[in-house]
């Protein structure tokens, strides 16, 4: 599981980079590809609850931090504001975020309970995951400008669910992480919510 996790990782990190060097097509391809591309980071974002469970874990913390996560909601609302996005949608977009990687954290605090504690030293949070985490976040805040144009559409949600689906298919993404990555855009549309995947 965890194996085709990463493979998804490193997948969506090559079709990131490939996207990011492809010119942009028309307005309606625009709007999918601004879409994909965030997508895309919030599949990496999701990649980095393993190691921060991985650290809570073998330093006894809670899942979750309330000083930490309120910290970054008004960062967040701040540099919206900052880049003309709407600092509320930001806020929310982000409370999923944290959210999601909280699921994915429980889901495996849940595992190493009823199976094995992980292996190996945990990755220091402090030099290595949180600044990724504090790379993304910008790269975030910079995506969510990017769909602005794409949030009041009708058929929003649909396109978000086509989005998400096209990313599991390219990515083999692990379907264990398939729920988070929904809830993780469920505050993309300015309707709330993801339509059917099928």
């Amino acid at each position: 599981m965890n194996r085709l996790y990463r493979s998804g990782v490193l997948g969506a990190l090559v079709l990131c980079a490939a996207l990011t060097l492809t010119p942009a097509p028309a307005h309606a391809d625009s709007d999918d590809t601004a879409l994909t591309n965030l997508i895309s980071l919030v599949s990496q974002r999701l990649a980095l609850a393993e190691p921060v469970a991985r650290w809570k874990w073998a330093n006894h913390q809670d899942i979750t931090d309330p000083p930490r996560e309120a910290a970054l909601l008004a960062d967040v609302a701040r540099r919206a504001a900052a880049a003309q996005i709407d600092p509320e949608f930001a806020r929310a977009f982000f409370q999923d975020q944290i959210d999601a990687s909280k699921e994915v954290q429980n889901a495996l605090f849940a595992t190493w309970r009823s199976t094995r504690p992980p292996e190996g030293a945990p990755p220091d949070l402090a030099t290595s995951t949180r600044p990724q985490l504090d790379q993304l976040t910008k790269s975030m805040i910079a995506g969510l400008s990017r769909v602005q144009t794409l949030r009041a559409a009708p058929d929003c949600p649909s396109r978000v669910a086509q989005g998400i689906a096209n990313w599991k298919t390219l990515t083999r993404y692990d379907s264990a992480r398939s729920g988070a990555l929904t809830q993780a855009l469920g505050h993309v549309c300015e309707s709330g919510g993801v339509g059917a995947t099928g």
